[in-house]
C-alpha cells in the first residue's frame, strides 16, 4: 500500500498521540499547522515533522499532503472541513465531527463532490475487539439484540471558560462524551435509532453538564444513556442479547470485553487488540479507504449519531453561537 503523507491541523493532546503512533510504526507525520505558530514550530522539532505551515489555508494548498487530521475544537471543524474537502484533500476530524446533522450533510456532500474521504476519528469503529465483538454477534450465537446500556462520567471543575463548559467552544457531555456512548450503541444496533427522550442538566454556562437519554429503533432494540462531567462514574457499555451479555469498561479505546452466556451459565474474557494503539488502528483504516482497498470508517453510523445528537440539543433548546441565525 501506498505511503499516505499526513498533517495535522491542531496539535494538543491527540495530535500528540498521533505523531507517537506513528513514530511507533516507523513514520511521521508531513506537516503541522496550529492556530499558534509557536506551537507548530515546537510540535514539529519534538516529532521530526517535515513542514510546519503558517496557515490553514497554506497547509490545503499543499499538493504533497494526502491526508489532513483535524484535532481543533469541535466547533471550529466546519470551517476547516469545508477548507481541506475543496482542495481534495482527504480529512479524518476528531469527535464530534460538526456540530449538527445540516453541517455534516454539507460536508459530505463536498466530500463526495471532491471524491474525497471524509471521516469521523471515532476509536470505537476501529479498535479490533469491536471488530471481533460484531462478529460474535453475527454468529448468532447471542440471539437478538434487546438492551443496550451506557455510562460515562468525568469530573471536570467548575470552570466555565473551559472547553468543556464553554458554549463559545461548543462545550457541554453530549459533545464531548455523549458521541462515544451513542457510537457504541450505534455500532451494536441493527438500524438508527428513530425514537429518542431526554432529560437535561444544564451548567451556569448553558451547555448540557448532565444528560438521561432513552433510545429505540425501529427493531425494538432499545438504549440507555448515563452522562454527566460533574461527576465520575465508569465507562461502561453493555449491550444484552436474548442468550447473553457483552461488558466493556474504557469503552472509547477498550481492547478487552466480557462476554457472559446466560443459556450455558458462563463467561468469557474476549481480548483483541491493544488500547495504546487506537490512534494507529484509525491511521490503518482511513488509509485503506484512501486507497480503495476497504472502507471500514462508518460515516454513515457517525451521520446516525450525529441526527440523535442533532435531536437531543433541539429539544433542550441548546444552541451555539455558530448555529445562530
Amino acid at each position: 500500500m501506498k505511503t499516505y503523507r499526513w498533517a495535522t491541523l491542531g496539535c494538543g493532546l491527540i495530535a500528540n498521540q498521533l505523531a507517537q503512533a506513528m513514530q511507533k510504526e516507523g513514520r511521521k507525520l508531513y506537516g503541522v499547522a496550529n492556530r499558534t505558530h509557536a506551537k507548530a514550530v515546537a510540535f514539529a522539532e519534538k516529532y521530526g515533522v517535515q513542514k510546519v505551515y503558517g496557515s490553514i489555508q497554506e497547509l490545503v494548498a499543499d499538493e504533497m499532503v494526502d491526508i489532513i487530521y483535524i484535532s481543533t475544537p469541535h466547533n471550529t471543524h466546519m470551517q476547516y472541513l469545508e477548507e481541506a474537502l475543496r482542495h481534495g484533500k482527504h480529512v479524518l476530524c476528531e469527535k464530534s465531527i460538526t456540530l449538527n446533522s445540516e453541517e455534516l450533510r454539507k460536508a459530505r456532500a463536498i466530500a463526495e463532490g471532491r471524491q474525497a474521504i471524509l471521516a469521523e476519528a471515532m476509536t470505537i469503529y476501529h479498535m479490533p475487539l469491536y471488530k471481533k465483538l460484531q462478529e460474535i454477534v453475527q454468529s448468532g450465537r447471542l440471539g437478538k439484540l434487546q438492551m443496550v446500556q451506557m455510562n460515562f462520567g468525568s469530573y471536570k471543575d467548575y470552570n466555565m471558560e473551559n472547553r468543556f463548559f464553554n458554549p463559545s467552544l461548543a462545550g457541554g457531555a453530549l459533545l464531548d462524551i455523549g458521541v462515544y456512548a451513542l457510537s457504541f450503541i450505534r455500532w451494536f444496533f441493527s438500524e438508527a435509532p428513530n425514537q429518542a427522550t431526554s432529560q437535561v442538566k444544564f451548567a451556569p454556562s448553558g451547555v448540557d453538564e448532565q444528560a438521561g437519554i432513552l433510545l429505540m429503533n425501529p427493531a425494538g432494540e432499545m438504549a440507555t444513556v448515563s452522562l454527566t462531567l460533574h461527576a465520575k462514574q465508569p465507562k461502561r457499555g453493555m449491550a444484552a442479547f436474548e442468550k447473553g451479555y457483552i461488558e466493556v469498561y474504557g469503552y472509547p479505546r477498550a481492547d478487552q470485553a466480557s462476554l457472559t452466556l446466560t443459556e450455558e451459565n458462563c463467561q468469557e474474557t474476549i481480548t483483541c487488540g491493544n488500547t495504546e494503539d487506537a490512534l494507529w488502528y484509525e491511521v490503518l483504516d482511513m488509509e485503506a479507504a484512501v486507497s480503495g482497498a476497504a472502507n471500514e470508517m462508518h460515516l454513515d453510523y457517525t451521520s446516525d449519531v450525529m441526527s440523535v445528537m442533532t435531536e437531543l440539543r433541539d429539544a433542550w433548546g441548546l444552541i451555539y453561537p455558530e448555529e445562530q441565525p
